[in-house]
């Protein structure tokens, strides 16, 4: 069954892709929640004008978006962990814990899902995640791991 997902749901798909799923899973679970709609001819021509009208409100934010790069631009962010006397430290660094330090530090929002994780922190130290502001901007931003 192919749906168009009007959000995005965890190992399944981003909000406006075109997903095959199981018929059940669709019909009692996605459809009924909200999350989707059945991919026909006239849904996936409602979806084709509001991609670009999404396209059109991320190309007028893209000065936005510079400045916000901008601000980031060298700079790095301390992220406190609980870790034992070897370093190692307990669970995982997500790129939640790095959004929320974002907001933190430089007053600026970030969705997680424009995250990206190099490697998988598990150790404390400086690491490096990339910030995709918009598919023509991007940034590094380091942070480091100190224990709490």
């Amino acid at each position: 069954m192919e749906l168009i997902l009007l959000q995005s749901i965890d190992n399944v798909g981003y909000k406006h892709d075109i997903v095959k799923v199981k018929p059940g899973y669709g019909r009692n679970f996605l459809i009924p929640k909200g999350f989707a709609v059945i991919a026909n001819a006239t849904n996936r021509a409602k979806l084709d004008k509001l991609v670009q009208e999404e396209q059109a409100k991320e190309n007028a934010r893209l000065e936005e978006y510079k400045q916000m790069a901008e601000k980031i631009k060298g700079q790095s962010v301390q992220i406190g962990v609980k870790s034992g006397t070897s370093g190692k430290i307990f669970g995982k660094v997500t790129n939640v814990q790095i959004a929320a330090a974002m907001k933190e530090h430089f007053e600026i929002e970030v969705e997680r899902k424009k995250i990206e994780l190099a490697e998988e922190p598990k150790e404390i130290g400086t690491y490096t995640a990339t910030i995709n502001f918009h598919p023509e901007v991007s940034e590094e931003l380091q942070f480091e791991l100190v224990k709490e």
